[in-house]
């Protein structure tokens, strides 16, 4: 049966489920072969659409399917106030989804009126599309690079060692290339020199990744064991502390004292211990007690990190500033560095155009959290230098690191604690180890109900703790791989010369076919 010959309203329908299951592609399913199919038959079905309003809506509402299946977990923080938030969650939902998809419309769009009509050549121009629409959404209104589909890589680790050349926006796009290839096959009789050129293309696509993957296992052959830094043990402390408890004042006392118990038993060989976002939801650098009594569980010569929130001024003064920041605090019960999250979470942390939306932000308070100065290095006794990330701001890749003073560890300290038992701590936790590979260097996690874990500058997991799970996860510290890698120097500029390679190649090969 020939789409075209199918009601709209049922090729709509099979867009949206086709949109749906791209989800199995990424973490923390990463069932990457799915988009061999899912997306030779959303160019299907964009072929068969008729009229500008029936292409665009054939890709949004494939992009609708994909984004809801894919964030739904971001719903799942405004249950935590369900009476306050309840009316949000259709937005969450639907409306968030909803916006993003209208990327995946206009990229619908401008790949039907595209004047190419080699099968191979259009399977190429729509991964330029597809991939510069994903690198669009990672800076636009703040910028937001999840589900990005080379995520799914992260569940095969010999091809995720291709980011430390190419990034994940150009994992992302040669995925998205390999899986368009076998649209040409979906064409017909009619077209059968068609057919086995896309046939000859998706096996070389697929002998490419092959490609990579043996590339991938040589590079983690170099490094057989990340060779651990000397005199440094990290003690992570994950206390699963339920969200519904955590800015509750009563509840206080017993989560503090549940870190403080965690932090110093058996540490006899601990070195530092470090604790997760907001461990301390109160402001640290106002109180002495609480210092005092995070100094006796210091160790000797040691410190313990924490997130807590930080208060700039006096609490009276108009111009007080709040951080959500990252304290490291000495065993005379003194803060001797701080780190002000940069990258704050619209709506959680802070209501964009305030004066005009009159709804507060997710996280208590009425007061909007203030940005910090930027990314930083921080020099810590006893410690490589290190580049603090706060919760999401591990997501963008390229920008983890302060450009003047390049660190030699990465330590993500956040508060999945919002999101439950759903797919989102596991994407983040996927996202930190495609964060460590691109750069070279470790990343520590240390999450409040987790996933907190330590991962090589190969993105090998080298221990974690799961969701949902009280405990301490005892560590050395892996070393930084022994040379800057590609990515870590030309960053996402890589992304920019895969997509003009992309476009040479589809103007080649269409012209080869006429």
């Amino acid at each position: 049966m020939r789409l075209e010959t199918v009601p709209r309203w049922r090729r709509l329908g099979l867009a949206l489920f086709l949109g749906a299951l791209v989800a199995l592609a990424l973490p923390p399913f990463f069932a990457v072969p799915v988009l061999l199919v899912l997306i030779p038959g959303l160019l299907a079905l964009i072929d068969a659409a008729n009229g500008r309003w029936e292409i665009f809506f054939t890709g949004w509402v494939f992009g609708f399917g994909m984004f809801v299946s894919g964030l739904y977990w971001i719903a799942w923080a405004l249950t935590v106030d369900l009476a306050a938030f309840w009316w949000l969650i259709p937005f969450a939902i639907a409306g968030l989804p909803a916006f993003l998809a209208i990327l995946t419309g206009l990229v619908a769009l401008a790949w039907r009126r595209l004047p190419l009509a080699d099968p191979t050549a259009r399977a190429v121009a729509f991964a330029v599309i597809f991939s510069a629409a994903e690198a669009l959404r990672g800076v636009m209104l703040t910028g937001f690079p999840w589900n990005l589909l080379g995520y799914g890589w992260t569940g095969w680790l010999p091809v995720l060692q291709s980011v430390s050349v190419i990034g994940i926006h150009g994992l992302s796009f040669l995925t998205i290339l390999v899986a368009a290839l076998p649209y040409g096959l979906l064409l017909g009789p009619r077209r059968s020199a068609a057919s086995r050129q896309s046939g000859w293309a998706t096996a070389a696509g697929i002998a490419l990744f092959a490609l990579i993957a043996i590339g991938g296992w040589a590079r983690l052959a170099a490094v057989q064991d990340s060779p651990a830094v000397a005199d440094v043990t990290l003690r992570l402390v994950q206390p699963n502390v339920a969200q519904e408890s955590k800015w509750d004042a009563d509840q206080w006392p017993a989560i503090f004292d549940r870190l403080l118990t965690m932090s110093r038993e058996d540490a006899t060989d601990i070195t530092h211990v470090i604790w997760p976002e907001t461990a301390i939801p109160y402001f640290l650098t106002q109180d002495g007690g609480a210092r005092s009594m995070i100094a006796e569980s210091v160790p000797p010569e040691g410190l313990i990190l924490t997130g807590a929130p930080r208060l700039q001024g006096d609490w009276s003064d108009p111009g007080r500033r709040i951080y959500n920041s990252l304290s490291a605090v000495n065993g005379s019960g003194d803060v001797v560095a701080t780190y002000d999250k940069v990258h704050l979470v619209p709506f959680g942390e802070y209501v964009p155009l305030r004066s005009l939306l009159p709804i507060d932000k997710i996280t208590p308070g009425r007061i909007d959290f203030s940005p910090g100065p930027g990314l930083r290095t921080l020099h810590l006794d006893g410690l490589p230098p290190v580049g603090p990330l706060i919760c999401y701001e591990v997501i963008f890749p390229g920008r983890v690191i302060g450009s003047d003073d390049r660190p030699e560890w990465l330590l993500n300290v956040t508060n999945d604690a919002w999101y439950g038992h759903t797919s989102g701590p596991y994407q983040h936790f996927a996202i930190s180890r495609v964060r460590a590979a691109e750069e070279g260097m470790p990343v520590v996690r240390v999450a409040n109900t987790g996933i907190s874990g330590v991962v090589d500058s190969a993105g090998r997991v080298l221990s974690r703790l799961g969701l949902g799970q009280q405990g301490i996860i005892d560590t050395t510290l892996p070393g930084v791989w022994p040379s800057r890698t590609v990515f870590s120097v030309v960053g996402n500029w890589a992304l920019f010369g895969l997509l003009l390679l992309g476009c040479a190649v589809a103007v080649a090969a269409d012209r080869l076919r006429r």
